[in-house]
Formats: C-alpha cells, structure tokens, sequence
C-alpha cells in the first residue's frame, strides 16, 4: 500500500514530495493533487513507468497519457515550435484546466500511447502538483481513478481506485470540481476542442474564435 503524506501540513508535505520525487525516478506511480482532480503520476520519460500508469488505470494506448509541467516555459522544449494558437492559449489559462495537444519534438525518447507524434501538455494550477513537477520535470499524468469510473476528488477516492499500483500518495485536501480539463488541439489549421471539461468553450473561443469542436 502506499504511503500517504497530508500535503497540508508543511513537514509532511516536504517529507512527501522527497518521496515522490524519489518514487518517480523509481518508475513507480504517484497520486497526487491537481486543480482539476486527483491524478495518477509516472515519469514522462520512462515508457516502462507510462505502461505502469496504463496497467494501473486498465487503460489501453488508443488513449495517449497527457503531460504536465510546471512552468509554461517547458513547452517550447517539449515541441519544435510552439504554434501561435497554443501560445496564446497558454498565456490566457495557464496555469489551469486547459490542455493544449501540440507535436512533440522528434528528439524526444517517451512513449506516451499511440499519440501519433502528438503531446498534450497542461500547467495546472495547484502548488502541490507544480512544487513536484519542478522537482522531477515534466510527469505523465491521468486521472486517477479506473478506466470508465468517475475522477477521484479526494486522495481517499484515488487511494480507493488505484493505491494498490501507487509508491506514494500527496494528499492536498478535496478537490472543488469534479472536471476534468478542457482539451484543445493545436496541430492543425484551426483549433479545435477534444474534450469539453473545466474551461468553458466560449471561453476558449473568445481567445481563438475559429475554434471549432
């Protein structure tokens, strides 16, 4: 079972994220607290630690895992050129619950599932989550709860669906939504919304307004 740290005590919370730093260059899985809802960690580079993180959630490829980051800055290492549109979604909701697909850099050694030469990245907007990510850089990271069961909003609810597969659990107290983010891919000629979740569309498209969906 894995170890829980209350995230919302300080010397716990220290304690918690040298361990899950330390789990995650392991190739372990973490739990940890986003703005969205709980998720479920892996190193991003570490195919083995991503097909963990799939096993884990019952969870096949078809579904690439999406990245989070801890500073904006780190999209532009992760993709030969930051598209236009991305760029200004990510000025305009980063940190928060959008995620933006863009193509990765061909340099880049990760398999994330079948994401055709495609990432989505996301900064999410909690201390717990970015305090981590700036420790291990960017993590693989999906809702942690099985495939086609609801988002944890709790550790409690992560712990429930998936702890038995986790090193360790960051516990940042209840989550406010159950929302998943709002995916937006940029690969192409025009914006185009993947999956409507804590973003509204309007909103998107008040920024780029030829976003379709």
């Amino acid at each position: 079972m894995a170890d829980v740290y209350d995230c919302t005590d300080p010397e716990a919370r220290a304690a918690g994220l040298d361990a899950a730093a330390a789990a995650i260059a392991r190739g372990e899985l973490v739990l940890l607290p986003t703005d969205t809802v709980y998720g479920v960690g892996a190193d991003a580079f570490s195919p083995a630690a991503v097909a963990r993180l799939l096993g884990a959630k019952n969870r096949g490829r078809a579904m690439p895992v999406p990245v989070l980051v801890g500073e904006a800055s780190t999209l532009a290492g992760l993709t030969m050129s930051v598209p236009q549109p991305a760029q200004r979604l990510a000025e305009a909701f980063w940190p928060g619950g959008l995620t933006i697909v863009v193509e990765h850099a061909p340099s880049l050694a990760w398999d994330l599932g079948d994401a055709e030469g495609t990432v989505a990245v996301r900064l999410p907007d909690d201390d717990v989550a970015r305090d981590l990510l700036r420790r291990t850089g960017p993590l693989a990271v999906s809702s942690a709860n099985r495939s086609g069961r609801p988002a944890a909003t709790t550790a409690e609810e992560a712990v429930a669906q998936l702890g038995e597969h986790a090193a360790v659990v960051l516990d940042g107290g209840p989550r406010a939504g159950s929302a998943a983010s709002t995916i937006v891919d940029c690969t192409g000629p025009v914006p185009r919304v993947l999956r409507v979740g804590a973003v509204p569309v309007d909103r998107v498209r008040e920024v780029l307004p030829d976003t379709t969906d």
